[in-house]
């Protein structure tokens, strides 16, 4: 590796009593490219993890494959991609997750990047030159949408890869599942006192556990409870807490945002075929919107599925740092 990562400490006072008794001070780790010059101002690309997962997971090593480090410092030293910095924040919960957003059942996430997280880094490293990218893969890439959309010029190029959207094909295919496997606890408070135990209690957990913490993150109750989607007997969707997910879509929402998507010097997105979330759907929805619209963007599809994309970003590096130059 030849560029460096630095870790920043931080302690944040929107996340200070969250709901879910989650730590307030978090590590910040920081990639600073090969030759860092202080002398020299870099845009900053935020790195958005997705569930289940946080900034410093990036790092992990794996046989025949690269970590998004060892990715970066070679498509920089073979001039395919600008040098930049790289902040990769965590926003774990101990629910898996928080979308990124603010949570009456989870914290305030999105104010915790926005308003701390970039001028804490940009006051850290004042060498920043102001242009920010942001990218993500699954929630991480519905994320660095969202955030994008929500937040104008903050961020000037966005990258999604297989980001959750189109959300009636992605969750909703869960709630069968996430049912049958609640239907085993008298509350849901007892299915979240299993979450971080070894035995998982099948192949429904996942599914549950999907649909407790995105009904944390989209449709928190009016005193922090957690409403689910979903009546608990029949399954049959509840309309008006639905709507509450739908809001979040970043296919609905791209719809009201149009003029922002406009404006920024980059809007990149993509999934595979085969994605076992059924994401390839809502990206074409999403691409079909955009391309109505006539909002400029570049959507590709490929043949895999969901997991193991470490290496979708050989592409979107190479176009956020050069559309941030």
């Amino acid at each position: 590796m030849s560029g460096q990562i630095i870790t920043l400490e931080h302690t944040s006072r929107v996340l200070a009593g969250n709901p879910l008794g989650d730590p307030a001070a978090r590590r910040l780790p920081v990639y600073l490219p090969p030759s860092y010059d202080e002398s020299t101002a870099y845009p900053v690309i935020w790195v958005l993890a997705p569930f289940t997962s946080w900034g410093e997971r990036f790092f992990n090593l794996k046989a025949w494959d690269e970590n998004i480090i060892q990715r970066m410092d070679r498509l920089i030293a073979m001039d395919e991609a600008e040098p930049a910095i790289m902040a990769f924040p965590d926003c774990f919960t101990s629910l898996g997750g928080s979308q990124y957003v603010n949570s009456a059942a989870v914290g305030r996430y999105e104010d915790y990047v926005i308003e701390e997280l970039i001028p804490f880094l940009e006051d850290q490293i004042p060498n920043t030159n102001g242009r920010r990218g942001v990218v993500g893969h699954s929630s991480g890439g519905c994320g660095a949408l969202r955030l994008a959309m929500r937040h104008p010029g903050t961020f000037r190029a966005v990258g999604s890869h297989a980001g959750d959207m189109g959300f009636e094909w992605c969750y909703r295919p869960d709630i069968p599942a996430a049912l049958r496997h609640l239907e085993q606890f008298d509350h849901l408070d007892d299915f979240i006192e299993t979450i971080g135990q070894r035995d998982t209690g099948g192949k429904d957990w996942f599914p549950a556990l999907n649909i407790v913490a995105m009904a944390a993150c989209y449709s928190p109750g009016e005193h922090g409870e957690i409403v689910l989607p979903f009546e608990p007997y029949t399954g049959d969707l509840r309309p008006e807490v639905w709507a509450r997910w739908l809001a979040h879509d970043p296919v609905t929402l791209a719809a009201d945002h149009l003029d922002i998507l406009r404006d920024l010097d980059l809007l990149y997105f993509d999934c595979g075929t085969g994605d076992e979330f059924n994401l390839f759907l809502g990206a074409r929805a999403l691409h079909q919107v955009l391309e109505e619209n006539g909002v400029e963007h570049r959507y590709d599809e490929f043949d895999g599925g969901h997991h193991g994309l470490n290496w979708r970003y050989e592409f979107s590096l190479p176009l956020l740092t050069r559309a941030l130059a």
